[in-house]
């Protein structure tokens, strides 16, 4: 039982993450972009070794492209 709500948790926080990545591209992208990166890395388990679900991986890319493009943005 317990194992079944850790995978429930972070498959929950894979996804949240993912949302938080591509709101982040429209509205409060230096705000969402870490928020996504932190929850994607959470949901993989804080590591790269073995296979991740691909919404914590997502979350983990696009909140990195997202913070990268906001500091860029922000900067001109």
């Amino acid at each position: 039982m317990a194992e079944k709500t850790a995978k429930t948790e972070k498959s929950t926080l894979g996804i949240v993450g993912l949302i938080s990545a591509v709101i982040g591209f429209w509205a409060l992208g230096i705000v969402l972009g870490p928020v996504a990166v932190v929850l994607g890395w959470l949901a993989m388990g804080r590591g790269w070794r073995g296979s991740k679900p691909i919404t914590a991986v997502g979350a983990v890319l696009l909140g990195a492209l997202d913070t990268v493009v906001s500091v860029l943005y922000a900067m001109q």
